[in-house]
């Protein structure tokens, strides 16, 4: 290796030859910073099987890297420990004392902060790029927000299918002439209806080292690792979106908000988690989802829900993210303090889809998007809990959790924590909405057509009692409009008895008293 003239850092995050700070990279000249500091594995107590994914991905990326010809100083946690990421740089440039450090953009205000410093710490020339891996710049959403009452996703998504073309026709229309298929992907699962396996893959000689080491090395972390069987590669992650286009998209858009006992992950894609790092990349996804529409394989609802997740959903959510700025997250519009309850580390809980939902989350690091906003998030919205609290428990333990995309979908999206500057009402529902959508009350010990006997759902009582509280902030909600009529219209007895059916349940939590399972759910 010739003199070095410059240093590419590279986050966790991103894991892709294509990134900003890799295009013009020159393995004679440059030298790849890599860091696993301490304070990214335990400012959270993230899943196990998050912190492995991670670590060895990263690990793997430095290994491709070193095959391309790079010189990579990576600093793991075991051999060579850093505090920081700003650690790690100083004793690379220690040892080669360059005058250029090149990075791309992070994806979070929390190390951005820390990466600006850079320039005046080390006294050199800092070039921070864009990271162009996304649809859309930053400017963008900047430029869509600009004189916008309300920040809604669709006419965002609606933007970037015109930009990039995406399932649109030459003549400016969209394919099957309607932007949005939403409706017809709202099916219950049939009883016996059969469900296809996902893709795992075997622990290689790296990762199985990481899942040996993970419960002592990292104490304080969460959830199990022994189902580890994710992508730590980019050809295992291409296989898996292979696997997701032939195997599970075909029915992916009729059974998306489905949930059941027989299946933690449905026909989901499980493919966040390699976008989120970098391992695949969104645009691919989407075109391949789109090739299979095109070609017939997959129908119009498929395709267009899958891509929406991706071209609509997760620009939107990163665009918010940066447009709101780092005080984003810190407010709680309906004052919510109530503290996270026990159960959300160990899923010990009665109801069955919260258990369902839960013990999922800590055995796999995964729980689709219905579990997260219409179990967990509803559940945390109806109690009153602590967005903080539940805003790092989010992130802790998804796989595929970022701040950037995790602080929105949680403090806006599902406990309506910012007032309404994400979402037009807060997600809030019944247990007859879960029971509509799931097989998950039929092995429970709570009925969800009850509302005050002792056997009620409680999801029922702390749904009305979360209307009842929050009038004077939702009561002219127009999408709220028909439950408050209905509220209104109970007679007064009928109102009490809910109250203090939900605030007797409250009052359980609080004290810790609240009902355990009695028996074990019946897997069907």
């Amino acid at each position: 290796m010739s003199a070095i003239k410059s240093i590419r850092f590279i986050l966790g995050d991103q894991l892709s030859v294509s990134l900003a700070s890799l295009r013009d990279a020159d393995p004679d000249h440059d030298l790849i910073v890599m860091a696993e500091p301490n304070s990214e594995a335990n400012y959270v107590a993230h899943h196990r099987q998050k912190i492995v994914f991670i670590l060895s991905a990263m690990r793997h990326f430095a290994q491709e890297l070193r095959e391309k010809g790079f010189a990579v100083c990576y600093f793991d946690y075991e051999n060579q420990p850093t505090n920081s990421f700003t650690d790690a740089l100083k004793l690379a440039l220690k040892h080669h004392p360059v005058k250029q450090v090149i990075v791309t953009e992070p994806s979070e205000w929390r190390i951005l902060s820390e990466v600006e410093k850079w320039a005046d710490t080390f006294d050199i020339t800092l070039d921070v790029r864009e990271d162009d891996r996304f649809f859309a710049p930053l400017s963008a959403f900047a430029e869509f927000a600009e004189n916008r009452k309300e920040l809604r996703m669709e006419y965002f998504y609606r933007q970037l299918r015109r930009t990039t073309g995406i399932l649109m026709e030459p003549d400016g229309k969209p394919v099957g002439d309607q932007w949005n298929f939403d409706h017809d992907n709202r099916e219950r699962l049939p009883d016996d209806h059969r469900l296809p396996s996902p893709l795992t893959f075997k622990p290689d000689t790296i990762t199985q080292a990481l899942l040996e080491r993970v419960v002592e090395d990292f104490p304080n972390a969460s959830g199990k690792h022994e189902s580890f069987g994710w992508a730590v590669t980019r050809q295992d992650a291409l296989e898996a979106l292979d696997h997701f286009i032939e195997h599970r998209l075909p029915l992916f858009g009729d059974y998306q908000d489905a949930m059941t006992v027989k299946s933690s992950t449905v026909y989901h894609s499980l493919l966040s988690g390699y976008i989120n790092v970098g391992l695949l990349l969104p645009d691919e996804v989407c075109r391949a989802a789109e090739v299979a529409y095109r070609n017939g394989n997959v129908p119009i609802n498929a395709a267009e829900g899958f891509i929406r997740q991706i071209l609509g959903w997760r620009e939107y959510v990163r665009g918010l993210y940066w447009h709101m700025g780092p005080e984003y997250g810190k407010g709680s519009y309906f004052d919510g303090r109530r503290p996270l309850p026990a159960f959300f580390w160990d899923g010990d809980v009665a109801m069955n889809c919260l258990h369902r939902a839960i013990t999922e989350t800590l055995d796999n690091a995964y729980a689709h998007h219905i579990q997260r906003l219409m179990v967990i998030g509803n559940f945390a919205l109806l109690s009153g809990l602590d967005p903080k609290e539940v805003g790092e428990w989010y992130l802790a333990v998804y796989i595929d959790a970022f701040e950037w995309v995790e602080l929105p979908n949680t403090f806006g999206m599902a406990l309506y924590a910012d007032g309404g500057k994400m979402a037009s009402k807060p997600y809030a529902a019944s247990g007859k909405y879960i029971n509509r959508m799931s097989d998950y009350c039929s092995a429970c010990q709570y009925n969800p057509n009850k509302n005050t006997e002792s056997d009620a759902c409680p999801f029922n009582a702390l749904y009305w009692h979360f209307l009842d509280r929050n009038v004077d902030k939702l009561g002219r909600n127009p999408r709220l409009a028909m439950p408050y009529r209905n509220w209104s219209r109970m007679n007064g007895n009928s109102k009490t008895a809910l109250i203090e059916q939900a605030e007797h349940f409250l009052t359980q939590m609080d004290t810790g008293k609240i009902p355990k399972p009695s028996h074990q759910p019946s897997l069907w």
